[in-house]
């Protein structure tokens, strides 16, 4: 079990960056003595050599996309090498155990899953059948493991170049990209979110100097720019200020961005400025709806007053602010929806909105705390296998049509490379054709294609 590549460390897709999700496993079972071999199928090709030669094929699942396509990778890896063990780890392994126990997995690991993976392969290579504490395997199942670890500096030398990821889009050039975590879970409880069914409302911070020798070994690489990956940046205000003051006292012209909700934006708007003076180009955060139905359904813990507050905070900071929406929602209407579209235009926010977030709709995977929603459940389907998510059908005809239509249309315009304002106006004229009136004066007229785009990663935002 300790020889090169006899365990293999699979990502499939981490938002178009260098995957900390088995950069972190190898560095942990490197320290026990292992050398495990790495591959990102975003990236590159399946190497079928690789699932040959591994005992264990250790699949990252932190997002439904890596979910699905892990399920393609574990299928070839069973097909060529049967006697492999099988393990998925991530947000995704945990709430979908069952399905991938179905499906011919050995064992999922949920939560702070580097111990236990570590844990597993210790037992594996002593041939002891007994799972270890928090490794679920068929018939016994284990919750998520939520202690705190003893943090490596993670291994990235094994991974593809940076340069193969998304890259930071400003003032007309292209820049590379470090992708760190300050810290891991989230205090909060957003019932749409894959993180508190499997978190509880508990986060964990990693130690600033791990923080910075992980930045530093990526700086070193030729990144100028870090994104925090953090489910929320501000969970913790003290040590993720510590963070960006030291990032920025060490590398003065590298700047960075974080996701932060709407409410810590406001609580902690005095900091605001710091991070601006500190290199913070940009704040994602999860807006999601303007609709007060759709906001207190999905628990959010914000109103559409303290969205357009957190706009102007961030706006007089020097922070461009990146909100991120859930188009279609049981409870959003066509009314809600077009006034969504209407305040994208007169908040002069649509350089700052992927166009793919235009057809997003409502994702309810397993596990989901969607599911113990009394408001979804008259909309609720059965479980989809094929997309890995429940069913659910909107009390508007209208509104599943035009989810549909927009999916498409925003697809094919991002695929011909249009530009934004061109697609958004062709959304509004979808919402406005769908409930029988006539589409806005265009923006895109006003909008020209030398005009100054605020920052973005080149890797549109998804799921």
């Amino acid at each position: 079990m300790r020889a090169p590549g006899d365990i293999l460390l699979v990502a499939c897709y981490e938002l178009g960056h260098q995957p900390l999700a088995v950069a972190w496993p190898a560095a942990f079972l490197e320290r026990a003595g292992y050398h495990p071999a790495m591959m990102d199928v975003s990236v590159e090709p399946v190497d079928g050599q690789k699932l040959q030669r591994a005992r264990v094929i250790a699949i990252s699942v932190p997002m439904h996309s890596a979910l699905r396509l892990g399920l393609e990778v574990a299928a070839r890896a069973r097909a060529v090498n049967p006697g492999a063990h099988i393990c998925f780890f991530g947000l995704y392994a945990s709430l979908n155990a069952d399905f991938l126990f179905a499906h011919g997995v050995d064992s999922v690991i949920g939560g702070e899953a580097e111990t236990p993976l570590l844990s597993l392969v210790e037992a594996l290579e002593r041939g002891d059948p007994a799972p270890p504490p928090a490794v679920a395997r068929p018939g016994r199942p284990a919750a998520p493991h939520l202690k705190r670890l003893d943090f490596p500096v993670p291994s990235r030398a094994g991974l593809p170049s940076i340069k193969k990821y998304a890259h930071l889009e400003r003032d007309g050039r292209m820049e590379l990209v470090a992708y760190a975590e300050a810290s891991r879970g989230c205090l909060h409880h957003c019932k749409h979110c894959p993180i508190p069914p499997v978190y509880g409302g508990r986060f964990f911070a990693v130690p600033r100097e791990v923080v910075l020798a992980d930045v530093r070994q990526q700086i070193e690489a030729g990144a100028r720019h870090v994104t925090f990956g953090d489910p929320d940046f501000l969970n913790g205000p003290t040590h993720a200020l510590a963070v960006a003051r030291a990032l920025h006292a060490e590398w003065p012209d590298v700047t960075f961005d974080v996701t932060a909700k709407v409410e810590h934006l406001l609580r902690h708007r005095a900091h605001l400025p710091e991070l601006a003076q500190a290199g913070c180009l940009f704040i994602v955060s999860a807006a999601e709806s303007l609709s007060a139905t759709v906001l207190a359904n999905l628990d959010k813990g914000h109103t559409r007053a303290d969205i357009a507050t957190a706009l102007e905070a961030t706006r007089q900071a020097g922070i461009t602010l990146r909100p991120t929406w859930v188009a279609f929602t049981p409870w959003t209407t066509l009314d809600d929806h077009r006034a969504w579209l209407d305040f994208l235009a007169a908040e002069a926010l649509i350089d700052a909105v992927d166009p793919v977030q235009y057809g997003l709709r409502l994702l309810v995977p397993p596990g989901s705390l969607l599911l113990e929603c009394a408001a979804l459940h008259p909309h609720l389907g059965p479980l989809e296998q094929e997309t890995l998510s429940y069913r659910w059908t909107h009390p508007d005809p209208r509104m599943d049509a035009l989810q549909v239509e927009t999916a498409q249309a925003v697809g094919q315009a991002v695929e011909a490379s249009e530009d934004a304002p061109a697609i958004f106006d062709r959304v509004r004229a979808l919402a406005a054709a769908a409930a029988g009136a006539h589409a806005p004066g265009a923006v895109a007229a006003g909008m020209g294609k030398g005009r100054k785009r605020p920052p973005r990663l080149t890797e549109a935002w998804f799921c």
